[in-house]
């Protein structure tokens, strides 16, 4: 997973993983088959991983308006704490795969819509608390602040600057605010990489 979120899924190969782990090549092929094979298993162990680092830590909160904030802030910590060395792995491998037709980009599509839906589910629910405007559309809000997470991520990467994770934290905490949250129960850590 490291390997593909600094060099892509195409820079994985077999015989890499091979002399990464020092084992023989045949060993690996026996575990894997194909590459192919060896690229799907990498983008399950990825989204199990962002599940485990994202989605975990916000299921531990209320669902709706405390949920949202959560997952905002644990997402904005998975990428600023390097669980991969290439920071958010689907953003790495994402670029790779956007127009390569097959199997590999289909899970890493179905791995991403997965966890849009999620976020937006838990949008959906805080509208429907009333803990958001009943005018607001959670996609079109959703798509708004996925887009702070990945300027977030992308920059961090770029220009090896962390202060745009607390950039990307008060974007995402006004645009919630804009859409009627209370400002009182989205409350800002010292850094989103705190616990």
């Amino acid at each position: 997973m490291n390997i593909a979120s600094i060099e892509g899924l195409d820079g994985l190969s077999i015989g890499r993983l091979a002399t990464e782990v020092d084992s023989s090549k045949s060993g690996v092929a026996a575990l894997f088959g194909s590459k192919e094979k060896l690229q799907l298993a990498t983008v399950e162990a990825a989204a199990e991983v962002f599940v485990a680092e994202v989605v975990a830590p916000a299921r531990e909160h209320p669902r709706g308006l405390a949920r949202v904030w959560a997952y905002s802030i644990a997402w904005l910590r998975y990428s600023e704490r390097r669980v991969f060395a290439g920071a958010c792995f689907f953003r790495a491998v994402a670029a790779d795969f956007d127009s390569k037709p097959g199997a590999v980009r289909e899970l890493i599509v179905g791995s991403i819509r997965t966890s849009d839906s999620y976020f937006q589910h838990a949008l959906q629910t805080a509208i429907d608390n009333g803990e958001l405007g009943a005018e607001t559309d959670a996609a079109q809000l959703r798509f708004e602040i996925s887009g702070l997470y990945f300027a977030a991520n992308d920059e961090s990467v770029l220009f090896d600057d962390a202060t745009v994770y607390d950039r990307a934290l008060r974007g995402i905490r006004s645009r919630l605010i804009a859409a009627g949250a209370d400002a009182s129960a989205l409350p800002v850590p010292d850094s989103p990489a705190e616990p």
